[in-house]
């Protein structure tokens, strides 16, 4: 008995300190011939910016299944961090999206994001093909 308590216990510890994000930014990677284009960028420049401001994990969310070429979408929860955080991790982030659309390292495909719009969790869990792809942690110190 004291066994399925401490289960009990662990499990609704986990999902009370869980990051609860309402609000997600939406990162679609579109192809035109040859495949969408990586995401590694866009997960490199969070990990790097979690390191820099020593912030709360960012949730990450993936979309699938969205063309034949292997289309798919992120969805950043960043409902964790302060308002100024927020606002350097979106004007990062674009930046880094941006090098990436102009680099165009062996894809044709495109990045496309919008700092003003965001997607709500209701509206995130109706979607389709849609996991929760990785909660970014960083362990290493980053220069």
């Amino acid at each position: 008995m004291k066994k399925v308590l401490f289960i009990f216990g662990i499990f609704t510890s986990a999902i009370f300190f869980a990051q609860k994000s309402e609000n997600y930014y939406q990162i679609s990677y579109n192809s035109i011939c040859c495949g969408p284009p990586s995401e590694k960028p866009v997960r490199d420049y969070i990990q790097k910016f979690q390191g820099k401001n020593k912030s709360k994990t960012v949730e990450i969310y993936k979309q699938t299944g969205l063309g034949r070429e292997g289309e798919f979408k992120l969805f950043v929860g960043l409902d964790a961090l302060s308002k100024s955080n927020k606002r350097k991790f979106i004007s990062g982030l674009e930046a880094a999206i941006n090098a990436q659309n102009t680099a165009k390292g062996g894809s044709d495909g495109t990045v496309d994001f919008m700092g003003t719009s965001m997607v709500s969790k209701g509206a995130l869990s109706a979607l389709p093909n849609t996991t929760l792809n990785k909660t970014v942690i960083t362990k290493q110190k980053i220069k």
